[in-house]
């Protein structure tokens, strides 16, 4: 994964929006880095947390209420049961599931669980990205 340049130009009309704050939940920690550059050089996109258990997921999302979450499906407590309980916490907050597993059990799981979109690992930046505004703009 390598920034990509923003979608968005400054004179745009969301342009004058905060931004839209991101958890990040993954237990890789070179990926959590990797996935913090690319939100990050978003200007409508923040990272508010970065979690690597659901434990810690859960903490920042009752804390920062975020408008966006990233799930590892397989993360640590389970992606489908974390998902679930993000969705309880926080019903505005939208998960995009994020996934290096593309059966159609482990999609259904987290559909199932509330997740908005589910991403496979292997997508290009300008795809999760594109995913991440389009649930953003659900809400």
């Amino acid at each position: 994964m390598t920034a990509v340049p923003p979608d968005a130009s400054p004179h745009s009309p969301d342009a004058a929006r905060p931004p839209f704050s991101v958890l990040l939940c993954d237990d890789n920690a070179l990926l959590l880095d990797t996935l913090r550059e690319v939100v990050q050089a978003q200007p409508d996109l923040e990272v508010t947390g970065t979690a690597r258990n659901g434990e810690q997921a859960l903490q920042l999302a009752r804390r920062h209420r975020p408008d966006l979450v990233i799930l590892d499906v397989r993360f640590p407590g389970g992606g489908p049961a974390l998902a679930a309980d993000l969705a309880h916490w926080s019903p505005t907050t939208r998960i995009v599931a994020f996934s290096a597993y593309d059966d159609k059990a482990s999609i259904e799981q987290m559909k199932n669980a509330g997740v908005f979109a589910y991403v496979l690992k292997g997508a290009s930046n300008r795809e999760l990205l594109a995913a991440l505004r389009r649930a953003a703009r659900s809400r």
